[in-house]
């Protein structure tokens, strides 16, 4: 019992500790020459789509829920929002290369044709993120416009 008591006092102390140790929750600021909605003048229904399912991890308009300011939750959904930036950031489109922004508009189409993104994950923490069939094929087939334009 002693030893038991022990294990969950210094679980304690570090779980305690680690809420010390600062994670950059920071936007960076929004040009909207450059945002991916404001480029293409994207339709208000596929905006909120995009917006609802799909900024808060692509775009500089992150919104962290409470529970993201617990270490170590905090550490791992910095993570996925710093990996999905990389992947794809809808703030800085603009600035992208005309072919980045081709592969880009690829990925995105099969990611929601083969459900991948939004991340099974994300959604079971905001049910609004959840596409439904009709929602993820509006997307598919607005990203495949401006695939076919070539106007990217």
């Amino acid at each position: 019992m002693k030893t038991f008591l022990n294990i969950i006092y210094w679980f304690l102390i570090v779980f305690a500790v680690i809420q010390f140790i600062p994670i950059d929750r920071t936007n960076k600021p929004v040009d909207p020459k450059v945002d991916f909605v404001k480029v293409y003048n994207t339709p208000k229904n596929v905006e909120q789509l995009l917006r609802t399912a799909c900024y808060d991890c692509h775009a500089n308009e992150t919104i962290y829920p409470k529970y993201a300011y617990v270490a170590p939750i905090s550490w791992s959904i910095k993570h996925h929002v710093n990996k999905g930036k990389n992947y794809l950031n809808f703030s800085v489109w603009g600035n992208y290369n005309r072919d980045l922004k081709k592969n880009m508009l690829d990925m995105t189409v099969n990611s929601l044709k083969v459900y991948s993104m939004p991340m099974p994950g994300y959604i079971a923490q905001h049910p609004e993120a959840n596409l439904s069939k009709a929602e993820r094929i509006l997307l598919e087939n607005y990203f495949e416009d401006i695939l076919k334009t070539e106007n990217y």
